[in-house]
């Protein structure tokens, strides 16, 4: 049955998703159409309709992430899928409430909103069956992978562990190496797995691995340095009849810069003004709770080092050491772990980018402590300094609180590289993700551990001579 489905696995799921959307659609259609006689007809209408839900849809599919399972857990997805069909249910809405009213603006009225409402709960029902069914249908079809593991160390292996055991339907180790293992010893682990995953394994060492797995036909995962970032956001050049990649290093355009602080002087503004309800009731609790300053200031960095003072709801107690937050916190006060968690307490940043400290998206502003310590370490982390820091940005949005300093620089890295207007439109809506995210909060402290042993190569050939 299995070997069937395979065959036809990619038009088995063009098919699931079709249903799907086509599902979502045809729930907007005859929940409104009670509202609005021109959506129980075909007419100009319904089709204008259909045209804005399929365009706008799919543009937020675009942005939020679309229905890939077995990918992604299932709670994600449907999030993602969920903000997507809200936001295009709200715009389709206008559209044909704008319509009704004709050529008359003064005939422009919210009819039914109480029917939008119904049409997105029926829609998130119908998203989470069609997302926990087709997760389990996709592990039906598809055993977990047999993975082997190529790192060096024990503390890179906990990392990659940890990971890879938060999605063990998809993923389970069979083998770990040290990448100074022998060659014909790494070869043989690899022709008996279906996938390689490498945590820091240096470059040289990283080719010659690469070159087996192709070789022999198993899927790679491996973390990239600063020059795998270069070449992935590199342009193909032919000189001459000689094939090259290009990678012009360069910072932002005038124009870009022109129309990014644009962006944060009209998004900072807006959103000020939308959030001050939050605002107010927040700076409430934090002073009610025990009378103290409602704003907390501290020293930050941004573009070339710059120093500036970033603002926060306060959310510690007066007079604490300060250090990056950690699990079970006892400096974290009782409305402080709510403002954390809804992140109502990063509002009064929205000052910090009126005044051109910060901007909207980029990498998020480090303690200076944080700066020093993690270049000693990460040589490269000052080029994160080549752009002003960000409300949100990339790192905040794929990753959590705790996510460990190399892998936030690598996904700064990949914004700076990447950088363009529609980029950074798409990184603010997507911050509405992270807001939905139990783990996005997640504080320093709590180890990532795992229960397989690294061996180093010189004691694996050790034991090997034992036996």
């Amino acid at each position: 049955m299995k070997k069937h489905l395979h065959k036809f696995e990619s038009t088995l799921w063009l098919l699931i998703k079709t249903v799907l959307y086509a599902l979502l659609l045809a729930t907007f259609i005859m929940v409104q159409k009670q509202e609005n006689i021109g959506l129980r007809r075909l007419s100009r209408t319904m089709g204008i309709t259909i045209f804005t839900f399929v365009i706008v849809g799919l543009l937020l599919l675009s942005v939020y992430g679309t229905y890939d399972v077995g990918r992604r857990k299932s709670k994600p997805i449907i999030y993602s899928l969920s903000l997507a069909v809200i936001c295009t249910d709200a715009i389709t809405y206008l559209q044909v409430m704008i319509m009704r009213a004709n050529t008359n603006i003064h005939e422009f009225r919210l009819r039914g909103i109480e029917l939008l409402f119904v049409t997105i709960a029926i829609q998130i029902i119908v998203i989470i069956v069609f997302t926990y069914a087709g997760n389990a249908l996709f592990f039906l079809i598809h055993e977990p992978e047999k993975c082997c593991v190529i790192t060096s160390s024990q503390e890179s292996l906990d990392i990659i562990a940890y990971a890879m055991g938060r999605f063990e339907k998809q993923y389970k180790i069979s083998s770990v190496l040290d990448y100074r293992s022998i060659d014909s010893e790494i070869e043989s682990q690899i022709e008996h797995s279906d996938t390689v995953f490498m945590y820091d394994v240096p470059a040289e060492r990283r080719i010659l691995i690469m070159r087996l797995c192709y070789k022999h036909k198993v899927n790679v995962y491996f973390n990239p340095y600063l020059e795998d970032i270069m070449e992935v956001n590199a342009t193909h050049y032919v000189l001459d009849d000689v094939y090259l990649f290009n990678k012009n290093i360069k910072t932002l355009t005038m124009e870009q810069r022109i129309m990014k602080r644009l962006l944060d002087i009209v998004l900072s503004l807006i959103l000020g003004i939308l959030s001050s309800p939050f605002w107010i009731l927040g700076a409430l609790a934090v002073k009610l709770y025990d009378g103290g300053p409602v704003l907390f200031k501290q020293e930050r960095a941004t573009i070339h080092g710059r120093r500036f003072y970033v603002y926060k709801l306060r959310t510690m107690k007066e007079n604490v050491e300060n250090y990056s937050a950690k699990k079970d916190d006892d400096r974290i006060t009782k409305p402080g772990e709510f403002l954390r968690r809804t992140r109502i307490d990063e509002l009064p940043q929205l000052l910090n980018v009126l005044k051109g400290d910060m901007t909207f998206v980029g990498p998020r502003p480090e303690m200076i402590k944080n700066v020093k310590s993690y270049t000693k370490e990460l040589p490269e982390f000052r080029y994160r300094l080549r752009v002003k820091a960000g409300l949100t940005g990339y790192a905040q949005i794929a990753g959590k609180y705790n996510t460990t300093p190399r892998d936030k620089l690598i996904m700064d890295m990949m914004y700076i590289e990447q950088f363009s207007i529609l980029r950074d439109i798409q990184l603010i809506l997507q911050t509405a993700v992270v807001l939905l995210r139990s783990d996005s909060t997640e504080a320093f402290g709590k180890k990532k551990e795992s229960h397989y042993r690294f061996v180093p190569a010189k004691e694996q050939r050790k034991e090997d001579v034992k036996s």
